[in-house]
């Protein structure tokens, strides 16, 4: 594994994004839902940079499996465990990729009637999309390369790295 993004670099872009997302939501209560497991380390961070009071949820989706790509089916097997209608919404991903999962998610809470959904994702890999969906807060663009660490897996190893790992096979 060769190092991409380093803790502290990791840390100083959270700082500045939790800034640039407090200053845009102004007062309005924010809902950070987390998408399980591989954001809980990234929103853990996030929520304590946003210089306001926030609400947490997790919903949990399965895109990958045990491989390196994306299968193109995606399942719900955590659901929210409150109603979040009329609320804003900040979905917190830790990696825009394919855009197949963000796409399928941002469909099935448009119908539980929020007032916004929006998405922070720690990193942004937009040369693999397939769906056309943008994240409005992006800690860092990436190449096409399968990274690991501060939450991203390979087969359930790595989430631990507090760096962002390339993992070379």
């Amino acid at each position: 594994m060769r190092v991409l993004i380093p803790h502290e670099k990791i840390q100083a872009r959270i700082a500045e994004m939790g800034n640039e997302i407090a200053a845009d939501y102004g007062d309005a209560p924010i809902y950070l839902v987390g998408i399980l497991k591989g954001a809980c380390i990234f929103l853990s961070d996030l929520a304590r940079a946003i210089p306001k009071p926030v609400r947490i949820d997790f919903m949990g989706i399965s895109s990958y499996g045990k491989g390196t790509t994306s299968s193109g089916e995606v399942r719900l097997t955590k659901d929210l465990d409150v109603s979040l209608e009329g609320m804003d919404i900040l979905l917190v991903e830790d990696i825009v990729d394919t855009g197949v999962t963000l796409t399928y998610l941002t469909h099935v809470l448009d119908q539980r009637k929020p007032r916004s959904i929006q998405i922070a994702s720690l990193l942004d890999k937009p040369s693999r999309r397939l769906r056309p969906i943008e994240a409005r807060y992006v800690g860092f663009t990436i190449p096409d390369e399968f990274v690991v660490g501060f939450g991203l897996d390979y087969a359930e190893d790595y989430r631990n790295l507090k760096d962002i790992c390339v993992l070379e096979t």
